[in-house]
């Protein structure tokens, strides 16, 4: 048996710095500190020839257990649906108008912070509610 193995999600947009912080804000991740030798990632960044320049940014789980989100950017803007998105987890174990109440509160937080509401999936036989928002790029995710 294969031991599990740790991994970073990586996002193609066009501001990294941006969307990476409105990622931290999300998800309570933190920016690491940045390379040694530099007070600050604006230093960092100075450094660097100016086409590398604001090309990447990251962000990690302060705990250490969630995955790194790496947020590189590519010339070409979103156009279509993304194959692979975030749940951000906010109901698990609720049920009915409790759960709805909880993750339209946290879509609700998510919108000030600059999403934008795509769907409410409500609840029926076989599924329980979803929210679904986009990022400030336009990434698709759900609350959930």
């Amino acid at each position: 048996m294969s031991s599990v193995k740790k991994f970073q999600v990586t996002f193609d947009c066009a501001e990294p710095e941006r969307v990476a912080r409105f990622w931290c804000e999300v998800l309570g991740y933190v920016v690491p500190p940045p390379p040694e030798g530099f007070a600050t990632w604006d230093d960092y960044n100075s450094s660097l020839p100016a086409e590398e320049r604001d090309s990447w940014f990251g962000c990690q789980d302060p705990t250490g257990e969630g995955p790194r989100l790496y947020f590189q950017r590519v010339p070409e803007s979103k156009i279509v649906k993304n194959r692979v998105h975030l749940d951000v987890r906010v109901g698990t174990g609720l049920v009915g108008d409790e759960r709805l109440a909880v993750l339209e509160a946290e879509a609700a937080r998510l919108i000030a912070l600059g999403a934008t509401h795509v769907l409410t999936q409500l609840a029926d036989e076989e599924n329980e509610s979803c929210i679904t928002l986009q990022d400030i790029e336009g990434n698709e995710f759900c609350v959930d």
